[in-house]
């Protein structure tokens, strides 16, 4: 769950690595203080997903280097149009960063719209009009993709 924020977030394997370590070093460290397994999945989530959106800050300016010869995190296999899927990732890669966050947390991790607010420590309002707004975003880009693709 941890890296997976990371990498969806990043697009990085090393920089998704380091934000999962150090996620997984703040929880070591505040193990006395951890209440129970659900805390711990709500802490590690919170942590991973403040440290990702600081990272994507502190290399948006950075060069990137192409990600074509990266292969995807292990996961559970999809049916699914591979096309479309990475046209999506590129997509959603381009929105800005907290909607980008938001867009990930509800779709790729399942997490309800109170629980985003919760670890974004922002109004539910807020989420849900940013997850709105960067929905009608990709629903335009995707548009516009697909319409140069049809002609």
């Amino acid at each position: 769950m941890v890296y997976s924020i990371a990498w969806n977030y990043l697009r990085n394997q090393a920089l998704a690595e380091e934000v999962a370590q150090e996620a997984f070093l703040e929880l070591h460290r505040r193990m006395a203080q951890i209440e129970s397994e659900a805390h711990a999945v709500h802490f590690l989530r919170r942590v991973a997903v403040h440290r990702a959106i600081d990272e994507g800050r502190r290399t948006r300016l950075q060069s990137r280097m192409g990600l074509e010869g990266v292969p995807e995190p292990a996961e559970r296999p999809r049916a699914g149009d591979p096309m479309l899927e990475a046209a999506l990732g590129r997509l959603v890669a381009g929105l800005p960063g907290r909607a980008r966050m938001i867009v990930i947390l509800r779709y790729q991790e399942d997490l309800e719209p109170t629980e985003i607010a919760l670890i974004l420590g922002i109004p539910v309002g807020t989420v849900k009009s940013s997850l709105h707004r960067a929905l009608s975003v990709l629903r335009k880009r995707m548009a516009r993709k697909w319409k140069g693709v049809l002609q």
